[in-house]
């Protein structure tokens, strides 16, 4: 199944690279400007955080979302709606988790301040809508805390060109890919306490550019996360750094609290951006968690 999910990434890869344009010489010395600063805010947002584990259940996420910008005055001058999906799929072991997300669908409106900010070459209001790119990573864990200090876990994910709103400032019409490391530690506060979980991350994150090159960024994170019973209360504050040093920046603080009844649970968080990532975003949804490997023949066989 591992190398199902390589080769998985090889052909989306692949698929995103023959997308783009004639590849020129590079020009260093002028920054592409393709970049969080000048696009929408699925272009390349900060990626949700890891906290040292992957999952053992099969996981159907689905939310709604609704980001206001902030680089006028006027809330109504940038708005983005969409609708988000995530499925995490264990690979035959909880130790190893393949897992696809996008924006499936996506309203926008723009003023003509807003895309004269992005240098977008249109001089009046844009709308209409779009569906986002398609990510895919490979999770593995790589420690554990009942036999080590912290949990760890490694990911390599890559980001395809599928959507198709370059000229509105959308997306990039081009590839991209991370990987990052997380450690987290649970600390148990009692039976009237509840948990409390830190974690931090870093790790590597590339985009193709517009006319050959590459943007390449160093990835952060730190999260803290307070279970209690049914609740859930999660704060990661994270970003990523681009070489170009324009508009390749963003630093965002992400907030949520989750109930959960049995396998389903609710969630509602709110993200703030900061630097090169210019949005604040409302987020509700729902999620389903299935314990699929206690199905699988091979497993009951070796549980027994």
């Amino acid at each position: 199944m591992f190398r199902i999910a390589l080769a998985m990434f090889a052909l989306l890869s692949a698929r995103g690279t023959l997308a783009q344009t004639e590849i020129v010489r590079p020009d260093l010395g002028t920054p592409s400007k393709i970049s969080p600063a000048y696009f929408g805010p699925n272009a390349f947002p900060v990626p949700d955080m890891l906290d040292g584990r992957t999952s053992a259940d099969l996981k159907v996420e689905l939310y709604g979302d609704c980001f206001l910008g902030t680089t006028t005055t006027s809330a109504s001058d940038d708005i983005t709606a969409d609708l988000f999906a995530r499925l995490t799929i264990p690979l035959f072991t909880p130790k190893a988790n393949l897992v696809v997300w996008m924006p499936i669908f996506e309203y926008f409106h723009t003023s003509a301040e807003v895309n004269a900010l992005r240098r977008l070459p249109h001089s009046g209001t844009l709308e209409g809508f779009d569906s986002g790119d398609v990510y895919v990573s490979a999770d593995v864990q790589l420690l554990n805390q009942e036999r080590h200090y912290c949990d760890m876990a490694a990911r390599a994910a890559i980001k395809t060109a599928s959507a198709n709103r370059f000229a509105e400032g959308r997306c990039y019409d081009a590839p991209g890919y991370f990987f990052d490391v997380a450690a987290g530690r649970n600390f148990n506060l009692g039976k009237q306490g509840g948990d409390l979980r830190l974690a931090v991350s870093t790790g590597f994150l590339c985009w193709q550019t517009d006319n050959g090159r590459q943007n390449d960024a160093v990835m952060y994170g730190l999260k803290l996360c307070y279970s209690y019973k049914r609740f859930t209360i999660d704060t990661s504050l994270g970003g990523y750094v681009g070489w170009e040093g324009d508009g390749d920046s963003p630093m965002t603080l992400k907030t949520g609290i989750s109930y959960a009844l049995g396998d389903f649970s609710l969630r509602l968080s709110h993200q703030v951006g900061f630097l090169d990532w210019p949005y604040h975003q409302i987020r509700l949804g729902a999620s389903y968690r299935f314990d699929m490997l206690s199905k699988l023949p091979l497993r009951r066989k070796r549980d027994k």
